[in-house]
């Protein structure tokens, strides 16, 4: 899958979420640009578990076939040049097709406010 940045590490944060996952960091969290930035890549079929951002959250999709979701609401398919505008306290799930993978930029605004809560994992049923 060709993608335009790195497909970086193994994803650091991997005890949330399921199957394979890579981060590469493009920006840090600082007070300067008030947002975190990194490229993260899904295998076929990995996904994060449910969670949500206290500041909100925005993907742009840059490569491959995903899927996103917000709690009670239906699956979005997501292709190359898609923009999900996640709002703040919004509980969801993102990650790759079950049969392709997957690459989004994660832009975290609002910092240092913005915090992740880590929730359960997407069951199998959820995810398809």
């Amino acid at each position: 899958m060709e993608q335009p940045f790195a497909k970086g590490e193994l994803n650091p944060f991997g005890k949330f979420f399921t199957g394979t996952t890579h981060l590469q960091r493009l920006v840090e969290k600082d007070d300067i640009w008030n947002s975190s930035i990194a490229n993260v890549t899904f295998d076929a079929g990995a996904r994060t578990n449910w969670h949500k951002h206290s500041g909100g959250q925005i993907l742009l999709v840059t490569a491959g076939e995903g899927r996103y979701c917000e709690r009670g609401k239906e699956i979005q398919h997501l292709k190359k040049g898609d923009v999900v505008k996640i709002p703040p306290e919004v509980e969801h799930w993102h990650g790759a097709a079950p049969d392709s993978e997957f690459a989004h930029i994660s832009i975290e605004p609002n910092i240092p406010n913005n915090q992740t809560t880590w929730l359960e994992p997407v069951t199998d049923k959820e995810y398809k």
